[in-house]
């Protein structure tokens, strides 16, 4: 047993200990940086309280008057939160985020850039965490962030992790349908947020370039094909059934190409291309016809005929470079048909020579067809009927003295008898196929007075066909005539009579 002296000597110390650690935390406490504390009292002691409001109101008050603090003030609680990810304290988590959103909002213009750094970290902790929750927060956080307007430059940020990790939520296969659903519908509003904080600003990363593109277009493509239905009408109408993946994909998709200059439009077609090439999603063609037709009504009009380029040039590429001949030739036709949806769109601002530059193109495709048709027995029947069939499309919504300029556009470039008579068998089949895309244009053009529909030398070129030797040409020139001559449409009734 010790002495009753060295017990109470002891005692003392330890009491003494005590209090002198118990002063010297508080005076450390005390020592610490203001804005410290204010960060701490805002976290209360179970998650489930939620923010401290009165003290985040003290935050913010702070902030607001030192802003040379805020660096500091986001530093300090994306180290927090990095520590609660870690420890799985996602409520506390949630409270950090809540508090950035609330600064990032409250901040002035000219400050903004001394705390972005700090919320875009933020930001990227919790995307790259693989809790789905943690994940749509944080995209909600973005999505807040990108619809701020900033006066100040920013030349340092880049969005390469953000475009990545939007794009790969928007291919989420989690288990679950409902949780998959919103990760996709989280990764789709994130990438809309990156477009909308890019496209506007020169000087930060140019989200126009082909790394970017390609991430961000087949992720949307992805999303829409998912619809139960393909509804353009529906779907330009906008704001209704944007809480499903592939109705908001369209959407974005609307405001990607709206806000496309004429440089940038290639940018976005190519990977939708592509995309469909990869895929095969030309057969059937349904999706295709949809997704163009989004493409044609939300892009600037002065640019549709873009469009219509980049898918006749892409006519020119062939078909898939893998399988038999028929294959490639129904994805020729399959393509054709959806230029044929779309030409029309584009006939009202096409002007001069554009417009004689897509019926060249089609005569020019058309040629092809013929040329490799004559070679061997192939599939290529449906692709030239969906020429004709664009050709018709483009020039029925042109006005009427355009369509004549046209049909002389398309007699000149028809073989001469004297040629087919004694040529190849692809003379012969050339002049009954651009003489049935003379046909199909003439059906649109309404005759009023025939010295319009039949200017002189028209009429000469015309008459010319009729000493071709095939019977099917000779027809041909006759319902041309017909057609053209008919002005209260008896035509059907010479057609019934032979």
């Amino acid at each position: 047993m010790l002495p009753m002296r060295k017990i109470a000597h002891r005692a003392c110390f330890i009491v003494s200990r005590t209090v002198y650690m118990t002063c010297c935390c508080g005076c450390c406490s005390a020592l610490r940086p203001r804005y410290k504390r204010l960060v701490d009292n805002i976290f209360p002691a179970i998650p489930q309280d939620g923010l401290v409001k009165s003290n985040m109101e003290k935050l913010t008050f702070y902030s607001l008057s030192s802003p040379e603090k805020l660096d500091r003030i986001g530093e300090y609680l994306f180290q927090k939160a990095s520590r609660d990810i870690y420890r799985r304290r996602h409520g506390f988590v949630i409270i950090a985020m809540e508090a950035m959103d609330q600064l990032l909002v409250a901040c002035h213009s000219q400050t903004l850039n001394l705390f972005v750094e700090s919320f875009l970290k933020m930001v990227q902790k919790l995307l790259e965490s693989t809790d789905p929750q943690l994940q749509i927060l944080a995209t909600q956080s973005f999505v807040r962030f990108a619809n701020i307007e900033e006066d100040t430059p920013s030349y340092h940020r880049r969005y390469d992790f953000f475009v990545s990790k939007f794009s790969a939520m928007c291919h989420s296969n989690h288990i679950d349908k409902l949780t998959r659903d919103n990760i996709r519908l989280a990764g789709i509003q994130g990438l809309q947020g990156v477009i909308r904080k890019t496209v506007s600003d020169d000087l930060v990363e140019n989200i126009w370039e082909a790394q970017h593109m390609d991430k961000i277009v087949p992720s949307l493509l992805y999303n829409m094909q998912t619809a139960e239905k393909y509804d353009t009408v529906l779907c330009m109408e906008g704001g209704a059934g944007e809480e499903e993946p592939a109705r908001l994909a369209e959407a974005c998709l609307r405001e990607l190409v709206g806000r496309a200059s004429f440089g940038h439009i290639r940018s976005v077609l190519r990977p939708v291309l592509t995309h469909f090439d990869r895929h095969e999603l030309w057969i059937p063609n349904d999706f295709a016809v949809h997704t163009f037709k989004i493409i044609m009504f939300s892009i600037q009009a002065q640019y549709s005929y873009s469009v219509v380029e980049a898918l006749m040039q892409h006519l020119d590429a062939g078909g898939n470079n893998t399988g038999d001949a028929r294959d490639n030739t129904r994805v020729r036709a399959a393509r054709a048909t959806v230029l044929s949806n779309i030409v029309a769109i584009a006939a009202g601002d096409s002007v001069g020579p554009s417009v004689l530059e897509i019926i060249n193109n089609l005569l020019t495709n058309l040629r092809a067809s013929v040329a490799r048709d004559s070679e061997k027995e192939t599939d290529e029947k449906l692709y030239q009927e969906a020429l004709i069939n664009a050709l018709g499309e483009f020039a029925d919504h042109l006005p009427d003295f355009q369509k004549i300029d046209i049909m002389m556009f398309i007699i000149n470039k028809v073989p001469s008898s004297q040629r087919c008579n004694k040529g190849t068998k692809a003379d012969a089949m050339l002049q009954s196929i651009l003489l049935k895309s003379l046909l199909k244009v003439g059906t649109t053009y309404r005759t009023t007075e025939l010295s319009k529909a039949f200017p002189a030398a028209f009429l000469e070129a015309l008459l010319r066909v009729a000493a071709a030797a095939e019977a099917r040409s000779r027809t041909l020139l006759q319902r041309i005539l017909h057609t053209l001559l008919d002005r209260r449409a008896n035509a059907p009734r010479l057609l019934r009579a032979t």
